[in-house]
């Protein structure tokens, strides 16, 4: 462990990658160069971490996950068991991209549950809920319940997780106002 940070002896970190304080490396990870990590994350086992990712901190990465160079995960990103981001939205063998990906970015606090697919060049919105299974293809606002192939909302959750009812509310006690946008915004 170097500066509170652990890397399991199997898996494999390339230079210049960073590691915040307070992250854990599972088995049979591979960080790639240019990475970087931010502080108490969570990488489970058999998880690839690609070429200049940029994760925040506090983001937990289930097993056999990988992220793709141009995926960025800000701040408290779930992501479950083999969930799938791609990075190319025409991928031929013959003809490479030679390193221009299409970005995806998620926003904080957004989970993204097991074996959901997020097609490259998108934006899932902060605090969003992607269901299991569920193939995104298209933007994800703020606090959205998503679910199906492909994914179409299904209702709004809360930041902390629960489904809202309809006059936005959670039991946990927090309230929403849905805008005249569309936007769900939390009340302060």
């Amino acid at each position: 462990m170097v500066n509170d940070v652990y890397i399991h002896e199997s898996s494999y970190v390339d230079d210049d990658v960073q590691i915040g304080a307070g992250t854990k490396v599972w088995h049979f990870c591979h960080i790639q160069s240019g990475a970087r990590i931010g502080r108490r994350c969570s990488l489970g086992q058999n998880v690839n971490i690609g070429n200049h990712v940029h994760m925040g901190d506090g983001v937990r990465i289930q097993n056999n996950v990988s992220v793709y160079d141009g995926v960025e995960l800000e701040d408290n990103v779930f992501c479950g068991p083999s969930c799938v981001f791609t990075n190319v939205l025409l991928p031929r063998a013959k003809y490479p991209v030679n390193g221009v990906y299409a970005k995806t970015l998620v926003k904080e606090g957004a989970s993204l549950g097991a074996n959901c697919t997020v097609v490259c060049g998108h934006t899932i919105g902060r605090g969003a809920m992607i269901a299991a299974g569920a193939v995104v293809t298209n933007d994800v606002p703020d606090y959205a319940l998503m679910a199906g192939v492909p994914a179409r909302q299904i209702g709004w959750v809360c930041e902390c997780g629960k489904k809202l009812n309809e006059q936005y509310c959670c039991s946990c006690g927090r309230q929403y106002q849905l805008q005249d946008n569309g936007r769900l915004v939390q009340d302060k």
